[in-house]
């Protein structure tokens, strides 16, 4: 196996890991249903669903590695049709990661931390728990953020291979630019429809990346390294 199909292989098997992890913080995090208009009844949510937003927040910061560790296989198997941009996309993958962690461990801490069955009335909000809690948040959107960011970087890069994958540079810019907007309170219908998606380009990626047949569809490969 030469070097270049190693990259593309471990890179395509880190953005599956990815697409894993994904798949199951998402709804375990719904289940919880601790998305509340109010931190003090987020936090009674998430006292009385702690495995599950537990086990939603330990899956984000496991896709946020696995995300981390796919950046410089990917970078290093397609940075010789576009170094700038694939360079610039990598570096997002990578910050994107680290922003997965950080809110994958402030869900974990929350958890933890949560009170479990005291009433609305008598919570008392500490303030490590507030805390947690913003940075969950804006560290999640950043990190959402940042793989859009990625996901734009990466459109040029797919642009100069030709064929085919001319189609999904258009389609990875537009998803890319779709998903900045998940700052946007008015934009939730597009965030889920965007986080979706994005579930889906890691799978169909992923796949692609791993599977050699798969990459000579509408590619020509350049010289192993």
């Amino acid at each position: 196996m030469s070097v270049l199909t190693s990259n593309y292989r471990n890179a395509g098997i880190f953005l599956l890991l990815t697409a894993l992890a994904t798949a199951i913080s998402v709804p375990t995090r719904l289940a919880a249903d601790a998305d509340l208009p109010t931190l003090e009844e987020s936090l009674v949510a998430i006292g009385s669903a702690k495995a599950a937003y537990g086990t939603g927040g330990a899956a984000r910061m496991v896709g946020g590695l696995t995300l981390l560790a796919a950046a410089i296989p990917l970078w290093r198997a397609m940075s010789a049709y576009n170094p700038v941009a694939m360079g610039a996309a990598s570096a997002f993958f990578i910050a994107s990661g680290m922003a997965s962690i950080v809110s994958g461990a402030s869900a974990v801490a929350l958890a933890v931390t949560a009170p479990t069955d005291v009433p609305l009335s008598e919570l008392t909000i500490l303030p490590a728990e507030e805390t947690a809690f913003a940075i969950r948040w804006v560290a999640g959107s950043l990190g959402f953020t940042l793989a859009g960011l990625a996901l734009v970087a990466l459109a040029p890069v797919q642009w100069r291979m030709g064929g085919i994958l001319r189609v999904t540079a258009v389609i990875d810019a537009i998803l890319g630019i779709a998903m900045l907007f998940i700052w946007l309170d008015a934009a939730t219908v597009v965030h889920r429809i965007t986080g979706v998606a994005f579930l889906i380009w890691l799978i169909v990626v992923g796949l692609w990346l791993v599977v050699p047949r798969l990459r000579t569809i509408g590619m020509p490969a350049p010289a192993a390294r």
